[in-house]
């Protein structure tokens, strides 16, 4: 199918990106030296937009990933990235009054939207988790452990499983609980329990709790019967509290994403049996996105639906995922043509996603592969976890 890509596809390849692109990029560009934290967002032009709310999210994945790099490299320039970023999450995002992290605050650390979003308390506990291995800093996992208590005490749904989508700011019920102006009002998703998921694997690894590990499992169940579509190889996305999927959209990014994410979270758990059942479910998501949603080009489709609906412009974190899910895919298979799919990809990234003269990467494409130059660059949603887990993902598969 198509072309086979034609540039290189080695670990030294993904570690020069991360090194020499992704991470400079965020570190010279982003942090606000003079009111703490970042800027809400950064312009495909790489002009600061301080009048942007900073996201929960945004702060957390840079703490994520600079903790990772900081752990993996020996560049203090990386440690003081998580440190910042700890520091803004911990003064600003923390709420000392009914606990759990704010959606967003303002440019001064004054809360915006002070909802509870499982979503942004998911995140927080990935990166404080990643920044506890980097540092072994005790507040960071007595932070992440406090998290889990309070998403578990509020948000928990112990009659049908799975967690509520979001509640206020003390934790009581919104009749609007929209992830995003995108997204629908329902009360569960996959979106927010595929990260949930991540997030508590990850906890997972570093403090073996028994309700830890049971809600995780609990999830892992989730997935596995009621959120993915084994028959059509795909996920349903939107639900109400007894599991009625409420849309019959495909979302091809987190479909593949899907596919390898949810290994990890099966190996933290140990048992053979649900690995293997996840790997096989990950190469049904794998094969379907493959086939519906590949281009020509190594582009990969964003959304569509079985009625014809299909949504063309090209997402940065949809086509880092691909990378990986097909690669795992390949390595779970031996199947010539997922590897040569996660070649393609690539390919499309270095050809049409990377700013090679700007640094790190456009986040939005047309359906022809030319930058939406409106989108920014960094911002609320567009930060540096996708594609910096890509490059760290690879170069650890690469150089297996």
């Amino acid at each position: 199918m198509g072309s086979i890509a034609k540039k290189a596809f080695t670990a030294k390849v993904f570690e020069s990106e991360l090194l020499n692109n992704i991470l400079p990029f965020w570190r010279d560009h982003l942090p606000d030296r003079e009111n703490g934290g970042f800027y809400g967002a950064i312009s495909s032009s790489n002009q600061i937009q301080n009048e942007v709310e900073r996201s929960a999210v945004l702060c957390s994945r840079i703490l994520w990933t600079f903790s990772k790099a900081a752990k993996k490299y020996s560049d203090q320039s990386y440690l003081e990235m998580a440190d910042w970023a700890w520091q803004s999450l911990t003064d600003s995002f923390w709420d000392e009054q009914f606990g759990g992290i704010y959606w967003s605050i303002d440019k001064y650390g004054k809360p915006g939207m002070d909802r509870k979003h499982t979503y942004a308390q998911s995140f927080a506990i990935y990166g404080l988790t990643a920044y506890y291995e980097a540092t072994q800093n005790p507040s960071s996992l007595e932070l992440a452990q406090r998290l889990f208590h309070l998403i578990d005490q509020h948000t928990f749904d112990p009659d049908n499983g799975g967690n509520v989508e979001c509640l206020s700011r003390d934790w009581k019920n919104l009749d609007d609980m929209r992830l995003s102006d995108k997204d629908l009002n329902s009360h569960k998703s996959m979106n927010t329990l595929l990260h949930l998921a991540e997030a508590y694997a990850a906890l997972a690894g570093i403090w073996r709790d028994e309700k830890l590990l049971t809600r995780l499992a609990g999830l892992m169940d989730v997935f596995m019967e009621r959120v993915i579509d084994l028959k059509n190889g795909r996920q349903r996305l939107f639900f109400n509290d007894q599991w009625a999927s409420l849309s019959n959209h495909i979302s091809y990014g987190h479909d593949i994403e899907t596919s390898w994410l949810l290994q990890e979270a099966a190996r933290v758990l140990g048992d053979p049996q649900r690995i293997d059942k996840v790997k096989e479910t990950g190469i049904v998501l794998a094969q379907t996105v493959y086939e519906q949603a590949l281009e020509e080009d190594g582009g990969i489709l964003y959304e569509a639906s079985p009625d014809g609906f299909m949504e063309y412009t090209k997402q940065w974190w949809a086509h880092a995922e691909a990378v990986v899910g097909f690669y795992n895919a390949f390595q779970l298979t031996g199947k010539h043509h997922f590897y040569q799919s996660a070649l393609r990809v690539w390919d499309y990234i270095q050809t049409h996603f990377i700013d090679h003269s700007g640094g790190d990467w456009f986040k939005l494409l047309d359906r022809y592969g030319q930058p939406i130059l409106s989108h920014e660059k960094a911002g609320p949603w567009d930060c540096p976890y996708h594609h910096a887990r890509m490059c760290l993902e690879m170069i650890e598969r690469l150089n297996q």
